[in-house]
Parts: C-alpha cells; sequence; structure tokens
C-alpha cells in the first residue's frame, strides 16, 4: 500500500482490522447507517401529507428535481441581478407568449409591484416617493365581491381602494385619480360584472386592468391568455402549479408596465419594493419550471391524478352509504378532485372527526376546501401528494371510518 495515498478513514480502518487480528477476531460486520434525518424532523417539525393542494402555509408545491438542481447550480457563481431578471424575464415571456415578464415574490408581490407601476408610471421621482401617493393615480377600482387580504398589498404602495357593484358604479367611480381597475380572477362567478364586461368598461374608460390569476394555471394557454384577453398586466403564483420556489411569482403583460415595475424592485434603493427580494436562484429556478411546466404532457399528468384518486375510491368502497363524487374546479386549482361523503350516524364519525384525526400521528394528513369545491363531504386533494402517499391516504381513511365511535 502507498502510505502516501492512504486517507485518515482508510488508515484507521486498517488499524481496527490489524489490532482485531492480532486478538484472534474478526472485525464486526459494518452497521447498516441509520436513515438520514430530515432537516425538518432535526428541527421537530413533522412532514405533513398534503392533501389540500398548493397552499402557501404548507409552502405551495414541491419542486421537482431539475427545478431544485437549476436552483442549486445558480447557488454558486455572482452575476448581475439585473441584467438577470432582464434575461429570465424575456425567456419567461418567450417561452409562455406574452410581451413581457418579471419574476417576483409570489402572486402577492406581482400585486404590489404592478400597482407601483401605475401609480408611479415609472418615473424616479414617483418611485422615490411611495408610499406618499398622494397628488398621484392612486385609486384601485374593485368589485365588491372581490375583496380579500391581498387588498393590503395596493394599499401598501399608498393607494385607496374604491369598491362598485354595478357597471353604472364603475363609470361613477372612474376618476382622474383612478390608477387601476383590479379583477379577482376566481371570483368572476360571484360578481355582478364579469371578466369580459369588466374588461370592456376599462377600454371605454381608458383605464389600464390588473388580473390576480395567482391559481389559475393549469391549463398551460392561461399564462398568455388572460392578456390576450386583453388585461394589460396579470398575476401568477409560481410556487403552485407551475412547481417552482414556493416565494416567486410571475407579472407578466405590457412591456411598458413590466419594465416600470422592475424600477420598484430590488436590487434598486429607495423603493416600495426593496424588501421584496427575489434571488438569482429563484430566478432560475422558476425559469427552469416555467419551461418544465411548457413541456410538461398534462393530459398524462392527469391521468395519473385520476388514478389516484381511484386508490382512495378502491380502499372506501365497502364503508356504509360512503359517496365519491370527482370534481374539477372551473378556475383556480383545475386538477381532479374527490369529495367523499356518507352518513355520519351510520358510520359513526362526524366529517369534522375525521378531519381531525387525518392530522393525528407522525404524518399528519392535512386537507381543506379550495374555491369551487363546494361544502359537500370532505375534499381530498391528490395532486401535491408524494409518491405513496395515495395509499397512506386511502389507508388512514379507511381505518377512521371502519372504527367508528
Amino acid at each position: 500500500m502507498d502510505a502516501k495515498k492512504i486517507s485518515r478513514r482508510g488508515y484507521l480502518q486498517a488499524s481496527a482490522a490489524v489490532s482485531a487480528g492480532l486478538a484472534g477476531v474478526q472485525p464486526a460486520a459494518a452497521q447498516p447507517a441509520a436513515a438520514a434525518r430530515s432537516v425538518y424532523e432535526e428541527l421537530g417539525v413533522k412532514h405533513v401529507i398534503n392533501a389540500t393542494g398548493t397552499v402557501t402555509n404548507l409552502g405551495g408545491s414541491l419542486m421537482p428535481p431539475e427545478v431544485a438542481a437549476a436552483w442549486v447550480d445558480a447557488s454558486k457563481h455572482f452575476i448581475n441581478l439585473v441584467e438577470l431578471q432582464d434575461k429570465v424575464g424575456a425567456r419567461i415571456a418567450e417561452r409562455i407568449g406574452v410581451e413581457a415578464a418579471l419574476v417576483t415574490t409570489g402572486a402577492a408581490g406581482a400585486l404590489l409591484l404592478a400597482t407601483a407601476a401605475v401609480v408611479t408610471n415609472g418615473e424616479p421621482r414617483n418611485i422615490a416617493r411611495l408610499p406618499d401617493a398622494t397628488g398621484l393615480k392612486n385609486e384601485v377600482i374593485i368589485q365588491k365581491s372581490h375583496r380579500s387580504c391581498y387588498d393590503s398589498q395596493f394599499t401598501a404602495v399608498g393607494a385607496r381602494v374604491v369598491e362598485v357593484e354595478t357597471a353604472a358604479d364603475v363609470g361613477r367611480a372612474i376618476t382622474p385619480r383612478t390608477a387601476l381597475m383590479f379583477f379577482m380572477n376566481k371570483e368572476d362567478p360571484n360578481g355582478r360584472i364579469n371578466r369580459s364586461d369588466w374588461l370592456d368598461l376599462a377600454r371605454r374608460h381608458q383605464v389600464i386592468t390588473l388580473l390576480d390569476a395567482a391559481a389559475d394555471v393549469p391549463p398551460l394557454e392561461r399564462l398568455a391568455g388572460y392578456t390576450r384577453m386583453g388585461f394589460d398586466l396579470v398575476a401568477f403564483s409560481g410556487g403552485k402549479a407551475i412547481r417552482g420556489p414556493n416565494d416567486t411569482g410571475l407579472l407578466v403583460g405590457r412591456r411598458p408596465l413590466i419594465q416600470a415595475a422592475a424600477l420598484n424592485t430590488n436590487p434598486n434603493c429607495g423603493t416600495i419594493g426593496r424588501a421584496l427580494k427575489v434571488s438569482k436562484e429563484d430566478m432560475i429556478a422558476l425559469m427552469t419550471a416555467v419551461e418544465r411546466f411548457v413541456r410538461l404532457d398534462h393530459a398524462a399528468e392527469r391521468r395519473e391524478f385520476e388514478r389516484r384518486i381511484g386508490v382512495v375510491e378502491t380502499a372506501l368502497a365497502d364503508i356504509p352509504t360512503i359517496a365519491f363524487e370527482r370534481i374539477i374546479p372551473s378556475i383556480a386549482n383545475e386538477f381532479p378532485h374527490l369529495i367523499i361523503d356518507w352518513d355520519e350516524a351510520r358510520v359513526g364519525v362526524t366529517k369534522a372527526q375525521a378531519t381531525s384525526r387525518l392530522m393525528q400521528g407522525d404524518a399528519p394528513i392535512q386537507i381543506g376546501r379550495v374555491t369551487g369545491t363546494g361544502d359537500r363531504g370532505i375534499l381530498i386533494a391528490v395532486h401535491t401528494l408524494a409518491e405513496g402517499e395515495d395509499r397512506a391516504v386511502a389507508e388512514r381513511l379507511r381505518a377512521i371510518l371502519r372504527n367508528g365511535r
């Protein structure tokens, strides 16, 4: 053996073998290594089986291997962040078929930067003033039924929300201070003015439009479809179905507005968006995720989700009074979901009890509701399940419903 090439570990192993041989015994067989604990387990945080869907409080989605690999690769070098931001935006825009795109801190960050872009018109003196928007176009018109916690993205910029309900209200609400007409896409069925009529009103009054379509892909064509429909700016989540990092989003739309949004954010100092830092790693990872999403066989993916639903249905088929309904929400979270219902008195378990018991155990199973799924039974989302977790959900539910009281 070449003494110069032996490693310290090899030296120690060789020494142990020699010592054991001198003692007349053979070295003990190597013990199998204990399974590595995840970083979450090291912190005492349990892994959750996500049967709810791509919700932010569970981390959005899981990045596919090629997206995670791109994130790691991007972490190895320094670059000019503004140049990267421009080129990533251009690549994404070309891939999905829109005029321009900007990577943001989630769809909420996209809403804030879109508002800042319109309020400031990209002018440096206005950008430096925010959130003082006095004297600028600083009013955002929203249907009453479209109000949500995300309205704070507008008020953080210094804008004021103006509520309307009818087309006549819109006509009265528009003033020289009107910056935007905002539409919450998933609330289209609930408002008195539908998406198409909202766009017509905006064109008639020459007001810029902003659409929140955070969870509204798939289908793939929606990434460009809403701008082709006429919306000036559209916000998407990057960390849901696209499966980029959970803290990323996309703002797409007309190039001058996207450029103005970029001027209002990191790394530009003295801007309302300076704190909305998108790292070089996140930019590359989201670009990779978008490219994957464009190439993805969405029909094959949907067949896989239907197969997972079948696993759950088969496992529960002999539960008395059990009833299944497969649904696909019409706007947000457009994936196959399973609604499971039963006679609580006969089975001896309420829907609330089943939901609570699913959360018990070493691997809590979290279920919930998404827009358009009603309130019947319990809802199971399968598109966020990892390999084999469809069986885990099925077995846990079967045990809960078979055991009854």
